[in-house]
């Protein structure tokens, strides 16, 4: 994207949700500073975006770590808030204009509710705050003494939302491939009138696989088989009205490439682009859909699969980036919950290899010794 009308095109449509937790890496940030990172190598224009930053919390400190369940030690709970204030810092560097860290943010209170409301209990509402910039692009959703889980963080960001799109991230994913987001924009919108071919959520490939329509997640299962068969292809985005008319004013003629999609039978929680009023509808949309703690994945994306199973696919839409006709992966993940930074990660790697090399050389050794033992005359003697 060199041209100015997609920037401002793409900022007035897509907001930018993180989200992050405890981590082993705190209170350093280089987990997320590498995200952003791999932004602007790969998808600059997510840095004029909006950003929305939720900070979840843990559950309890024990002596052994259990990120995925909110259990933390007692030196990743000490570290949290300075982890919390320094990832602030990064975002308001990077993403306020004048690049003022002091920059002063409104604070309110709010709460996420879930589960039935005639067990109070069993499911009193998680109190969060929601920090603001004076101008709303820089948000900080943080749970307050309870934790919400991806899938209930993730719904009280997309209510702070104020644009048509969203872009959901988790801290541990970096880009690795340039990705067109104006254009996977310009084909959701392109097919907003379209039925037969609806696009709300576009995931981004993690893997390679040669194709995702005639892998083993798709062919024994006829729905799916025949969607995949049909609407596999390359799809033409369209400008808005308005995004027309300033790259008009700006004597830009370039078009916006066409795009690679096949579609997906799952709602993944890894880095996708979805439409905000589809997410809300079809994900959350009542408070029994999403309970503390639990990941969007492991619940409503189970449903979604087995209702494209039974020929429902239209009614969630999803479908994934496919470059190269799946060939190429788009991201790398770094396993947030036991990455410890690039130079100690490195260290283990190299410390890993040289306990490889030990023991091959002692299998070698052992393995010379005993032929030693075999052929040499003199030790048969002995033994």
């Amino acid at each position: 994207m060199s041209h100015v009308s997609g920037y401002d095109a793409v900022s007035n449509l897509l907001t930018l949700v993180i989200t992050t937790s405890p981590t082993p890496s705190a209170p350093a940030t280089e987990l997320l500073s590498g995200v952003l990172e791999s932004f602007a190598a790969h998808c600059d224009v997510l840095l004029q975006c909006c950003v929305i930053v939720v900070f979840d919390t843990y559950e309890q400190v024990t002596t052994t770590s259990r990120l995925k369940k909110g259990h933390v030690t007692p030196e990743t709970a000490e570290k949290y808030d300075s982890y919390k204030d320094n990832v602030k810092k990064l975002f308001l560097e990077t993403f306020v204009k004048d690049g003022a860290v002091e920059t002063p943010l409104k604070v309110t209170t709010d709460e996420a509710e879930y589960g039935s409301p005639g067990s109070p209990l069993l499911a009193t509402p998680v109190p969060f705050t929601l920090s603001s910039t004076e101008d709303g692009r820089v948000k900080f959703i943080e749970a307050q003494g309870r934790r919400l889980g991806f899938g209930l963080g993730v719904r009280s960001a997309l209510r702070a939302v104020q644009t048509p799109y969203v872009w959901i991230h988790q801290h541990d994913w970096r880009l690795i491939y340039d990705i067109p987001v104006a254009s996977l924009l310009g084909v959701m919108q392109a097919s907003k009138d379209d039925e037969s071919k609806p696009i709300k959520y576009i995931c981004l490939p993690s893997g390679r696989r040669s194709s995702y329509a005639t892998s083993e997640q798709v062919v024994p299962y006829p729905e799916l088989r025949k969607v995949s068969v049909a609407l596999t292809g390359t799809y033409a985005p369209t400008l808005t009205a308005a995004a027309a008319a300033a790259a008009a004013a700006a004597d830009d003629d370039d078009d916006l490439p066409a795009v690679p999609l096949t579609p997906i039978f799952f709602w993944h929680d890894k880095p996708h682009v979805a439409s905000t009023a589809h997410y809300l509808e079809r994900v959350f949309p009542t408070r029994l859909a999403m309970m503390r703690g639990a990941f969007i994945e492991d619940t409503m994306g189970q449903k979604a699969r087995n209702q494209m199973k039974e020929g429902q696919w239209r009614r969630w839409a999803t479908w994934q980036y496919n470059p190269d006709e799946g060939m190429s992966s788009c991201l790398r993940h770094l396993h947030g919950r036991t990455w410890r930074g690039e130079e100690e990660e490195d260290r283990r790697r190299n410390l890993a290899v040289l306990k490889g090399m030990d023991t091959r050389s002692s299998r070698d050794s052992s393995a010379s010794a005993s032929e030693n033992g075999v052929c040499d005359p003199s030790l048969a003697l002995i033994l």
